[in-house]
């Protein structure tokens, strides 16, 4: 058997995974108290149970470094396995989610965002490299920086979710 293979056979199949929708237009209308969607949020909590974990907490904040901050810090004090950010990855002056999470990172998996865009580039051509999306390990656990377009994250999620539990087995050590 190929090491992956005895890695994925030993990783937990059921992990703990949190979901963080960033979007300053939504945070707006929830601090407001209006009707909101979050459709980023909602595909990423069905692609987490499609692929047999367990969505612990979802949240919405704005464009706002010092939120994303704190969310990152709050995961990492906690029983988390996986965070999953949707939105703020790209090149927009507002988007700043790569920006506050990569120093988190004592890891990057850069093939997670090489794929996110050649899978998209796929789908929407060229629109797809204005993408920043990324991955990577902090403590052992593993964070994922998705775009806010729902078709992206259903797309990343159906790639890479079945790997969490490889890659939170092997980033534990």
């Amino acid at each position: 058997m190929k090491p992956h293979e005895e890695h994925r056979r030993a990783a937990r199949k059921r992990l703990e995974i949190a979901i963080v929708t960033v979007s300053t237009s939504r945070y707006a209308k929830k601090r407001k108290g209006v009707d909101y969607s979050d459709e980023a949020g909602d595909v990423a909590a069905e692609e987490t149970i499609r692929a047999g974990h367990r969505v612990m907490r979802r949240d919405l904040v704005p464009d706002d470094a010092a939120m994303l901050r704190r969310e990152v810090k709050g995961f990492l004090a906690g029983n988390g396995d996986v965070l999953i950010f949707a939105g703020g990855t790209g090149v927009s002056p507002r988007d700043v989610t790569i920006e506050t999470v990569r120093p988190f990172f004592d890891k990057e998996l850069d093939g997670f965002g090489e794929l996110v865009r050649r899978l998209g580039y796929e789908e929407i051509g060229s629109a797809a490299l204005l993408t920043r999306a990324t991955a990577g390990v902090v403590s052992g656990k593993i964070i994922v920086c998705l775009p806010g377009s729902p078709d992206a994250v259903r797309t990343a999620m159906r790639a890479f979710a079945g790997e969490f539990g490889h890659a939170r087995f092997v980033a534990a050590g």
